[in-house]
């Protein structure tokens, strides 16, 4: 099942990353005439089979869609990934591990160097 939604999530996220850049830019290098829209037909984009409006309006109803296609994806994963971790308590509710539950026990004290750290000249 996990496997399904990754594939059907970065399928998302290809056609969204797509239909943002199929949109025509309204500032920067657009409005400079770096990279404007046009198809080729007199309305503009989409090679003159819509209208500018119409095209701009189909681009966002579909970048809307698949943006929460796209997050409705990641919160499946994110579920599906948790795996039944916990019975539904939350990390801070947990208590912390006694000190005998360690696996390697501290030490007691530092270790102290038994030869000087600084060379002494003889």
């Amino acid at each position: 099942m996990e496997t399904i939604v990754l594939v059907i999530h970065m399928l998302i996220g290809i056609a969204l990353v797509g239909v943002v850049l199929l949109q025509r830019s309204e500032g920067g290098l657009g409005g400079l005439g770096g990279g404007g829209g046009g198809g080729g037909g007199a309305s503009g984009g989409m090679g003159g089979l819509l209208g500018n409006r119409e095209t701009a309006n189909l681009l966002t109803r579909t970048t809307g869609v698949l943006a929460g296609a796209f997050m409705v994806t990641s919160v499946s994963l994110a579920i599906l990934a948790n795996d039944g971790g916990s019975a539904g308590g939350a990390i801070v509710d947990e208590a912390p591990p006694a000190h005998g539950d360690r696996m390697t026990p501290l030490p007691a004290e530092p270790a102290q160097p038994t030869t000087p750290s600084v060379p002494t000249s003889e």
